[in-house]
């Protein structure tokens, strides 16, 4: 038995599924070998902390789509 379902909804309808919408991911910090303490431009744990603003961003616009406010 095949049944077919049409319906027509905007994305202010209902929020995005969680499988269709997962969590941001956090990057991963570096290991302290990764540093080689010479003062590089950008240094590994600057490239971190910016993937770590862009993450805590995401993360904040996704918790606004599901409706969270941790």
């Amino acid at each position: 038995m095949n049944a077919v379902f049409n319906v027509a909804m905007t994305t202010r309808d209902t929020p995005p599924a969680a499988a269709d919408d997962p969590p941001p991911v956090p990057p991963e910090a570096p290991a302290p070998e990764e540093c080689c303490n010479s003062g590089c431009i950008p240094c590994v744990y600057d490239t971190y902390n910016e993937a770590m603003d862009e993450y805590r961003d995401a993360l904040k616009a996704w918790r606004a789509r599901h409706g969270e406010t941790k």
